[in-house]
């Protein structure tokens, strides 16, 4: 299928939506943008895998990165995209295929913006990170993600919102000693020890620190637990999994010691984790974003790739059309009117 980026960004977000790419599918997605961009003199065009680049080279004295990835979580029977009122409904709309309808009719009709610019279109955002076509390029190419600031085109209902929280996922291990049920006395429970663990996590206060000026609200809380042997046996062993979602003044490793801390006497062993970002806008290229825009700011409550730009030492907002809450939904939807705005307050970020 072929993109018209001249189209209207109502009308351009549609097709891509229209361009089914569950994550590991963006192929069909990615020839078309990658089409699309490669007849444009102003913009070189770089792929790797179903991640396309496309850069201007104008000299300026900054550079900036505008990303949003082709992927969408598995269909739901809701594609075809279709309009009732103001809203546009079908798979990716708001995360964040919106966003990314923005990013190309800015790269293809702002041909000599007022700092270069990188647009990256990358695959498997959604999935696990090992596939992801950012981290990927992080990797391997480096150079094509340096930039002064970045903006991901996730979906923020057209607010600014600055860094993102880190996570951590942890196993917090209670043990005990097997015995049979009818002689409980002879062994000891590990499951009831894990009430311990709960009780921790039922007396917690959630931290609210403020970093670079923005509130974050952080969390802790069971999401998995796992015991028991068999029906007449006293458990030696109860493991219960613990979710941190931190702020950015914790880094990932003071975030697992804090866990350590927590948990004191229990086995604590780290499962996965993500570090936070900060929201980086004492920058000048983010002050100039926000001066630019006049979007409201506020703190990324949960985690994104702008993570994988403040490794770069690139500090990064998200900022896009859609409304988080109805990523990944059946009945997923974005606001025409915000798709509009967004291209219109960007444009005049990127032209002032």
């Amino acid at each position: 299928m072929r993109l018209d980026l001249h189209a209207d960004v109502a009308d351009l977000t549609a097709a891509i939506v229209d361009i089914a790419s569950v994550s590991g599918s963006e192929g069909p997605l990615a020839d078309a943008v990658e089409a699309a961009l490669r007849p444009l003199p102003h913009l070189s065009v770089d792929r790797d895998g179903d991640t396309v680049v496309a850069r201007t080279d104008l000299g300026r004295a900054e550079r900036v990165v505008i990303a949003g990835h082709l992927d969408t979580v598995p269909l739901n029977d809701n594609l075809p995209s279709r309009v009732e009122g103001d809203r546009l409904y079908g798979c990716g709309t708001t995360d964040m295929k919106s966003g990314v309808a923005v990013a190309l009719r800015l790269a293809a009709t702002v041909p000599e913006p007022s700092r270069d610019v990188t647009y990256v279109f990358y695959e498997c955002e959604e999935v696990e990170a090992e596939r992801n076509g950012l981290k990927r390029l992080a990797a391997a190419r480096p150079e094509l993600l340096e930039g002064d600031f970045a903006v991901l085109m996730e979906p923020t209902a057209a607010q600014i919102e600055g860094g993102c929280q880190g996570t951590v996922r942890v196993d917090v291990t209670a043990t005990g000693a097997r015995a049979h049920s009818a002689r409980a006395w002879m062994g000891s429970n590990a499951i009831h020890a894990a009430g311990t663990i709960l009780d921790v996590l039922r007396s917690y206060e959630p931290a609210r620190p403020v970093v670079d000026g923005l509130e974050y609200h952080e969390g802790l809380n069971a999401v998995f637990i796992r015991g028991g042997v068999a029906g007449n046996v006293i458990p030696d062993e109860c493991v219960v999994t613990v979710n941190y979602r931190f702020a950015p003044d914790k880094s990932l490793d003071k975030a697992v010691a804090y866990l350590r801390d927590l948990f004191a006497g229990f086995d604590v062993t780290v499962v996965d984790g993500a570090p936070a970002a900060r929201p980086g806008l004492t920058h000048p290229a983010a002050a100039a974003f926000v001066a630019a825009t006049g979007a409201p700011v506020r703190a990324k409550l949960g985690w994104t790739d702008v993570a994988q730009f403040a490794e770069l030492g690139v500090p990064a907002v998200n900022y896009g059309p859609g409304e988080p809450t109805l990523a990944h939904t059946k009945d997923e939807y974005v606001e025409i009117p915000l798709i509009a705005e967004c291209e219109r307050r960007m444009r005049a970020w990127l032209t002032s």
